[in-house]
């Protein structure tokens, strides 16, 4: 039973990682992590950067994710930087989306 502990504790430790961050912290790791997971694909690891499929989504608003990652739209006057329709609607990203917007606006892609 004590060895089970022990084994079980260093998993504890890197779980909460991100809880150990400050609030502001946690969000940007968590944004960064929620865009490598599913958006490097189509856009470049860099988001200042264009991919291979998609534009640049450096500084893309919390509106604009909501309109292009839910529901495959654009919010009302916004012009596209890429006239493509390749992207589909991640609707399981809803929950991450602020941390995302967040990651996207902070400029900090990292290695």
């Amino acid at each position: 039973m004590r060895r089970a502990a022990l084994w079980i504790l260093p998993a504890l430790f890197a779980c909460s990682e991100e809880a150990a961050l400050d609030p502001q912290a946690a969000l940007l790791q968590r944004g960064e992590k929620v865009y490598l997971a599913n958006c490097i694909a189509c856009h470049a690891k860099d988001p200042s950067e264009a991919g291979p499929v998609g534009p640049p989504v450096a500084d893309s608003s919390l509106a604009l994710l909501e309109a292009k990652v839910l529901r495959n739209e654009y919010p009302p006057g916004y012009t596209p930087k890429r006239d493509s329709k390749a992207m589909v609607p991640l609707v399981h990203l809803e929950p991450e989306l602020p941390a995302l917007a967040a990651f996207l606006a902070s400029g900090s892609a990292q290695e």
